[in-house]
């Protein structure tokens, strides 16, 4: 069942994507070389809490962090730890806070000094990959035109791979409701309507779409050791259809 939201819904959504923005933006103040994953988990959960939010990760399913960071071959789900950023990592870091009882949801891939031009190339095909997805979307069309406009991007100008077995969600007062965002084109029978609320978060993989999953049960690695990146927005329809990008100020 997809949760339709109203316009009013929306602007409190707003507020937790808001949210969202700013704390990615304390996380890119601290990467340096140094820092470890666990320190900027902390940081994020402090920042939440002063907020008067909730980080919407921690317990979830029993994940015991305020964030997700996914260092180089991770693709997703990494769990903050010990390990100090190097030189040349990329970096994923994804947080979702509850704000009087909304989800806000978003993505940001940060660079650790100097990093190769692999690793730049596929950051920045990431997130034009992710823009022209948002550009797909429109009221009566099918849900499968993200899939479809993140291929054509991805496809035309790289042989980069698109991860297949993780999705964008829906996504309200739960963390993850219907419908799942297919980031490869697959139809479902799904159209955009207006009131729809839901996140379109491409993981793009330097080579094969492979991935295996490590004993601990969220971090998610290239089966090949190569480097992923991911990128996220959470995205509303409106009432009177218009596409907003409520995870941006």
């Amino acid at each position: 069942m997809i949760h339709l939201k109203t316009d009013k819904e929306i602007y409190e959504m707003r507020k937790a994507g808001e949210l969202t923005y700013q704390l990615l933006d304390l996380v890119g103040q601290m990467i340096k070389p140094g820092v470890s994953t666990l320190e900027i988990d902390k940081m994020v959960h402090g920042e939440i809490l002063n907020s008067n939010a909730f980080p919407g990760t921690l317990g979830y399913r029993g994940f015991k962090h305020s964030c997700c960071t996914s260092v180089n071959d991770v693709i997703c789900h990494g769990i903050p730890s010990d390990y100090r950023l190097k030189e040349g990592d990329i970096l994923n870091v994804d947080i979702s806070p509850r704000l009087n009882g909304w989800y806000g949801d978003s993505s940001r891939m940060f660079t650790v000094g100097e990093v190769s031009d692999t690793a730049n190339k596929l950051i920045s095909t990431t997130e034009t990959a992710l823009i022209g997805a948002i550009q797909c979307v429109r009221v009566g069309d099918n849900l499968s035109e993200i899939g479809k406009g993140i291929e054509a991007v991805i496809f035309s100008i790289s042989n980069f791979s698109i991860v297949e077995d993780y999705v964008g969600h829906g996504i309200g007062r739960s963390f993850h409701e219907d419908p799942a965002v297919f980031h490869y084109n697959r139809p479902t029978g799904v159209k955009f309507q207006k009131g729809m609320v839901f996140t379109i978060e491409p993981m793009i993989n330097e080579g094969t779409k492979e991935w295996i999953m490590l004993d601990d049960g969220w971090t998610v690695k290239t089966k090949d050791g190569l480097l992923s990146a991911q990128m996220e927005h959470t995205i509303a329809i409106n009432s009177k259809g218009d596409v907003e990008v409520i995870s941006l100020p």
